[in-house]
C-alpha cells in the first residue's frame, strides 16, 4: 500500500514559500511555490527510502503519492 503524505503550504512575509509534510516532520523553504513543493517531495521520498531501508516501512512506500492542504 503506497504512503499518503500531505504537503501544507504557507507563504512567508518576505515572500518565501514553506511546504511542510507533517506526517514526517520535514518544513522546507523555497523561493517559489513550486521551488518549496519540488523541495518537499525530494525530501519526503528521501525519508521515506531511508525508513524502507531501515524496515521501519514496508517496500511499497516507496509509491508515495501526495495530497496538498493551503
Amino acid at each position: 500500500m503506497a504512503v499518503k503524505l500531505t504537503i501544507e503550504l504557507d507563504r512567508e512575509v518576505d515572500g518565501r514559500w514553506i511546504a511542510e509534510v507533517p506526517e514526517l516532520n520535514v518544513l522546507l523553504y523555497g523561493d517559489s511555490k513550486q521551488d518549496a513543493i519540488q523541495q518537499a517531495q525530494s525530501a519526503a521520498r528521501e525519508i521515506v527510502l531511508d525508513r524502507i531501508a531501515h524496515g521501519e516501512l514496508p517496500p511499497d512506500s516507496a509509491n508515495a503519492t501526495f495530497d496538498f492542504a493551503a
